[in-house]
């Protein structure tokens, strides 16, 4: 029988190319997305569509209901619909923090309680939930972001154990910069912030480099993370970290470094960019 995968965030980037890298392995692919508009042309791939914000319990149910009754199974959760709050933690007001949970945590937490039960029923399922480098390293201007991500792993972690007994898997996908356009998200999600004017290098770095961006100039392209995540969703025993891109490596491998040594680091990458 043809396996079920339901994808968050398939409008564009990870997503969108997730659902085309599900499709060619011929799987039933529910690709999601705020607006239906977005993902019209993977409707006409051959994917199903629903709209669907992560931050809505009413949307979650009504969309986890309708796969099960459509296709009996769901195999595969992607949690990939995300952003980045990026802003120096004094500059980033509470509600923006409060957003970027509810997307980026809360999310994928409403729809993983949503699919368990029907997962458990089955006894198999896997849950692929989409962090990101910063969810194991921070810096400087990043706090709101990967505090979302270090708690998604934390999550991930857990529930791993919690679920193994029920044949179920839990896989962590951890991408460094990406060519797509999460940059741009990022970038007008400044105009949020509260600026103390006390943190103007560190702006420096952030708006001058692609790095905490979408990572254009030397990011992997959207179609690699996507083949991690669909190889993960077909492995009978899926590891439970998979980072994807040589940076993402390096700045994983980076937190056995002592802690001062990081932050010497980044000292240096902003002075760099400050004398730019």
């Amino acid at each position: 029988m043809t396996k079920t995968a339901l994808i968050t965030g398939s409008s564009s980037g990870i997503g969108r190319a997730t659902a085309v890298d599900f499709l060619r392995r011929e799987w039933t692919v529910y690709a999601t997305a705020r607006d239906t508009d977005d993902v019209a042309d993977l409707a006409e791939a051959g994917c199903e569509t629903a709209e669907l914000d992560v931050t809505s319990d009413a949307d979650v149910e009504r969309v986890v209901d309708r796969i099960v009754e459509e296709s009996g199974r769901i195999d595969c959760l992607v949690n990939n619909a995300g952003y980045a709050q990026y802003g120096p933690i004094e500059d980033v007001p509470v509600e923006a923090v409060r957003d970027q949970f509810d997307v980026n945590v809360y999310g994928p937490h409403r729809l993983t309680r949503a699919v368990l039960p029907h997962m458990r029923k089955r006894g198999s399922g896997t849950i692929v939930n989409v962090s990101s480098v910063q969810g194991r390293v921070a810096t400087g201007g990043t706090g709101a972001y990967s505090g979302s991500k270090f708690a998604l792993e934390a999550m991930s972690d857990a529930l791993r154990v919690e679920v193994e007994d029920f044949g179920i898997d839990v896989v962590l996908v951890e991408p460094g910069p990406v060519a797509t356009r999460f940059g741009d998200r990022a970038e007008s999600e400044f105009d949020r912030l509260e600026r103390s004017g006390a943190y103007h290098d560190l702006y420096s770095v952030q708006e001058d480099t692609d790095v905490l961006g979408s990572g254009n100039d030397f990011g992997v392209h959207p179609s690699e993370v996507a083949a991690v995540i669909g190889d993960a969703a077909s492995a009978s025993d899926p590891d439970p970290r998979y980072p994807v891109g040589t940076l993402a490596s390096v700045m994983i491998a980076s937190r056995h470094l002592p802690d001062r040594w990081r932050d010497a680091a980044y000292r240096l990458v902003r002075w760099v960019a400050t004398k730019r």
